[in-house]
C-alpha cells in the first residue's frame, strides 16, 4: 500500500470516527438544542405578557386557557401561599381526563399588592416532533461535509505526494540502475522532497562512479591477464616438445597448464561479464527457442551420457526470440543446464518446460539434484560464491552470475525454487516483447 492510500484511508477511518461519535451524540444534543429553543421561546412569551399587564393592568389576564389540541395552555392566577416561583421544568398536567406532559415555565410576581403566579406550558411531544428532522438535517449536512473533507483530502495528498511519485519513477525505478543519468530537478514547494531528490542523486552518482571503477577494472585486468597467460602456456607447449624432459617434470607441467587453463577460463568469463554490464552487445538475432535448446543439448549430451541422466524438454509451442543476442542467451542456457548437469545424481533427470500463464511466457529448468539449502539461496549470484562444495566440482563461482548479467540484460527475470536432496527449478520469465508464436 503505497503511502497516498495509508493517508487517504488514515484520514477517512477518522473522519468516519468522529462521524460514529456525531451521530451517537447527535440526539442528545438535538434534544438540548430543541429544549433550549423552547425554554427560550417561553421566556419570550413570559415577557410579553408582563409588559401587556403592565401597559392594560392584570383583570383581562387572570384566567387559564388550552389550545384546540392541547399543545400549548397559559395560566394566570393569585398565588395564596406565597410561594416564589421562577422555573422551567417538565411537568404532567391533567385536562379534561388526559394526562399530558408539558415543559412549563412558572413565574412569580406582584402587582397591586397582590402575588400572582404565570404559567406558560408547551406540549414535550409537540418539542419531540421536529427532534427527528433536525437530526436527518444535522446528519445529511455532516455526511457532505465529511464527504467533501474526504474528497479534498485525496486531492490535496495527491498533490503533495505527487513529487514523491516522480522522485521514485524517474530516479530509482525509470533508469537502469545505477545509470542515473543527467540530474533534472523535481519540480516541488516541498523542502524535504527537494532534500531527497537531491540526496538520491547524489548517491546514485556515487554508486555509479564506484560500479564503473569496479567494470573498468574487471575489464582493463581481464584484458592485460591473457597476454601473459597465453605466453605462458605456449612456453609450457614448447617444453612439451624437448625431449631431454623427465616424465616428472613433464607431470608438473601439465598441473601447470591445467592451473593456466583454469585462470584463462576466469579471466575469459569476468571479461564477458563486463562486456555485458557495459552493453557492449547488440541484441539484434532471432531465433526459435527449439533451435537454441537443442544447440544446447548437443554440446552437452556426452555429460549427460557419462551420468546417465535423462533429459526431457516440453514445449507448449515454436517460440521465436527476437531482439536478442543468441550467443549470451547459449551461455545462458548452458550454463543452467550444465548446473543441472553437474549437481545431479547419477541416473537422475532434468526437465525443461515452458508455459504462457498470467500473461507471461516462462521457461522453467528442472533438476533432480542436491539441492540447494535455505540459507545459501540469497547467495548463488554472488561472484565467487561457491555453493555445494561437498561435490568437490571445479567450479569459480561464476556460472551464475554469467546467467543473471545475460538475464538482466535481456529483462529476464529469474525465480529459483529447490529444496535439499530434491532437485532445483530455475524459471525464466520473459518478457513480451522478446517473444514471436
Amino acid at each position: 500500500m503505497n503511502l497516498k492510500t495509508k493517508l487517504t484511508l488514515f484520514n477517512t477511518i477518522s473522519k468516519l470516527v468522529i462521524v460514529t461519535i456525531f451521530v451517537l451524540l447527535l440526539p442528545v444534543l438535538i434534544k438540548n438544542i430543541n429544549q433550549n429553543f423552547t425554554d427560550n421561546k417561553l421566556v419570550k412569551q413570559k415577557n410579553k405578557v408582563l409588559n401587556l399587564i403592565r401597559t392594560s393592568g392584570i383583570k383581562d389576564y387572570v384566567y387559564a386557557a388550552y389550545s384546540p389540541l392541547k399543545e400549548e395552555y397559559y395560566s394566570l392566577y393569585e398565588d395564596t401561599l406565597g410561594d416564589y416561583l421562577d422555573t422551567i421544568k417538565n411537568e404532567k398536567r391533567k385536562i379534561e381526563g388526559d394526562t399530558i406532559a408539558y415543559r412549563v415555565l412558572s413565574y412569580s410576581f406582584t402587582i397591586e399588592k397582590k402575588n400572582y403566579i404565570l404559567e406558560i406550558g408547551k406540549s414535550i411531544d409537540t418539542i419531540d416532533e421536529t427532534t427527528t428532522p433536525l437530526q436527518n438535517i444535522a446528519f445529511q449536512l455532516l455526511l457532505g461535509m465529511v464527504l467533501l473533507t474526504i474528497l479534498a483530502d485525496i486531492v490535496y495528498s495527491y498533490y503533495v505526494l505527487r513529487p514523491l511519485g516522480q522522485i521514485i519513477k524517474t530516479k530509482l525505478i525509470g533508469n537502469k540502475f545505477p545509470n542515473l543519468g543527467s540530474y533534472k530537478k523535481v519540480k516541488t514547494t516541498t523542502s524535504d522532497f527537494e532534500y531527497l531528490d537531491i540526496s538520491i542523486h547524489k548517491m546514485i552518482e556515487t554508486i555509479e562512479g564506484t560500479f564503473q571503477k569496479e567494470r573498468e577494472f574487471i575489464s582493463n585486468a581481464s584484458h592485460e591477464l591473457m597476454t601473459p597467460i597465453s605466453i605462458l602456456q605456449s612456453k609450457i607447449e614448447n617444453m612439451f616438445e624437448r625431449e631431454d624432459i623427465a616424465d616428472d617434470f613433464k607431470a608438473r607441467l601439465l598441473e601447470m597448464q591445467k592451473t593456466l587453463n583454469r585462470l584463462k577460463s576466469i579471466t575469459k568469463t569476468l571479461l564477458l561479464i563486463s562486456q555485458i554490464e557495459n552493453d557492449q552487445f547488440l541484441k539484434e538475432d532471432k531465433i526459435q527457442l527449439p533451435v537454441l535448446l537443442q544447440e544446447v543439448y548437443d554440446e552437452i549430451s556426452i555429460r549427460l551420457q557419462e551420468k546417465n541422466i535423462s533429459y526431457e524438454s516440453t514445449l507448449s509451442g515454436v517460440w521465436t526470440l527476437v531482439n536478442v543476442n543468441k550467443f549470451l542467451l547459449f551461455n545462458l542456457f548452458f550454463n543452467l543446464v550444465n548446473n543441472a548437469v553437474k549437481y545431479n545424481r547419477e541416473n537422475g533427470q532434468i526437465k525443461i518446460v515452458t508455459s504462457y500463464e498470467n500473461n507471461a511466457f516462462t521457461i522453467s529448468i528442472i533438476d533432480t539434484g542436491v539441492g540447494i539449502s535455505p540459507e545459501a539461496l540469497p547467495f548463488i549470484f554472488d561472484r565467487f560464491k561457491k555453493m555445494r562444495q561437498s561435490l568437490k566440482q571445479d567450479s569459480f563461482g561464476l556460472g551464475l552470475p554469467i546467467v543473471k548479467s545475460i538475464a538482466a540484460f535481456h529483462n529476464i527475470k529469474i525465480e529459483v525454487v529447490s529444496e535439499k536432496d530434491i532437485g532445483t527449478t530455475f524459471r525464466l520469465i520473459l518478457p513480451n516483447f522478446l517473444i514471436e508464436i
